[in-house]
């Protein structure tokens, strides 16, 4: 039987997840959330050597990747979200990518695109896939709101999935893989809304806000000295793995789930248990990834304060970056001119946590 002349060559090999150092059930977690919590420290140390200030901006970002999912920093131009990003890579034993999003930006761009070679000796042609910057562990999408719905949906399946399907074929993305994303406010020109389907995709929307003026003093003497400092690597892909792997083990009891339900069902307008606030100032509430978002979030802050079960405080802290583009408000509330945050607030205030004896 004689070789076609044409194939596809097998995709180039890459990397595999990890497996963890030790299985879960020998781990000792208590060990463990002293090792998370030295791992956690070192990362704020070396971001603090480049980022002035935006400590929850920086705990909201490690509480996704702890938590194995996807955050977007939404600021004014100038707040340094890109820097932010580019410097928790360097933290970080990690390929690192940035994709400047564009309005001509294609989806191949990307997520990389087949191309045909022919073999000089053999005559034989070869489709070859060329890997775009989407393989790899930490992928900065800049100014994702920049590019038009089409580009933006090439990010979907890569975000859920952790893979990629090109012509047919699966290609596994690495691990661990979080994208995490940078978004100018939409009053400014020549931006495009996310689809609600992608925006759900991230855990949190944050806010990045100004600096305060001693902040902003610091990053003026620092931005004009002669010497700069650099972050350094301190955790590495393994570490990482272990802590997400202790971020799922942390303990989440019955009351907790109760109130994380409560707060997002409280949220839909059309059910029984919404909130009037809800029913009064919204179009639509969150779904059930925003359920899981809440626990998970909870869970990794829990993990990195050095407990190993969830409060509702925790969940309560959270709730807002993680509701705040999984809700939309109604004509009314826009004509009020009220946010998603105030109403979030309003419904922290209604919903109260329930105790662990249920008081």
């Amino acid at each position: 039987m004689h070789e076609s002349s044409t194939m596809r060559e097998e995709f180039e090999a890459v990397p595999q997840p990890l497996t963890p150092l030790a299985p879960p059930d020998q781990e000792d977690d208590v060990a463990a959330l002293l090792e998370f919590q030295a791992g956690y420290t070192s990362l704020r140390a070396e971001l603090a050597k480049v980022i002035v200030g935006q400590q929850e901006v920086i705990d909201q970002l490690l509480m996704a990747i702890f938590a194995r999912s996807h955050a977007i920093l939404v600021g004014v131009p100038g707040l340094a979200k890109t820097l932010l990003i580019s410097t928790l890579a360097q933290t970080l034993h990690l390929s690192f990518k940035r994709i400047q999003f564009t309005p001509d930006l294609m989806p191949s761009d990307i997520t990389g695109t087949e191309v045909m070679n022919q073999d000089p000796a053999t005559g034989h042609r070869i489709f070859r896939f060329n890997r775009g910057p989407i393989f790899a562990n930490i992928v900065l999408a800049d100014e994702i709101n920049r590019t038009p719905p089409k580009t933006q949906a090439a990010m979907l399946e890569a975000m859920q999935e952790r893979k990629v399907t090109v012509m047919g074929q699966d290609y596994p993305l690495p691990s661990p893989f979080f994208v995490l994303a940078t978004q100018n406010p939409l009053e400014q020109e020549g931006t495009y809304p996310l689809p609600e389907a992608q925006l759900d995709r991230f855990m949190f929307l944050i806010h990045v806000d100004y600096p305060t003026s001693a902040e902003e003093k610091l990053i003026m003497r620092r931005g004009t000295s002669p010497q700069i400092e650099k972050a350094a690597a301190v955790m590495t892909a393994e570490q990482i793995l272990r802590f997400q792997q202790l971020v799922q083990r942390i303990l989440v009891a019955d009351h907790v789930i109760d109130y994380a339900e409560r707060l997002v069902r409280a949220t839909r307008t059309r059910l029984p248990e919404a909130a009037e606030v809800s029913k009064k100032w919204l179009s639509w509430g969150a779904g059930p990834r925003a359920s899981l978002a809440l626990v998970m979030a909870g869970k990794a802050r829990a993990a990195m304060a050095g407990r190993g079960h969830i409060s509702c405080e925790d969940v309560r802290s959270v709730a807002v970056a993680v509701l705040r583009h999984r809700i939309a408000l109604n004509f009314a509330a826009r004509g009020e001119g009220l946010t998603t945050d105030s109403v979030i607030a309003e419904l922290l205030k209604l919903i109260k946590p329930a105790t662990a004896e249920g008081k």
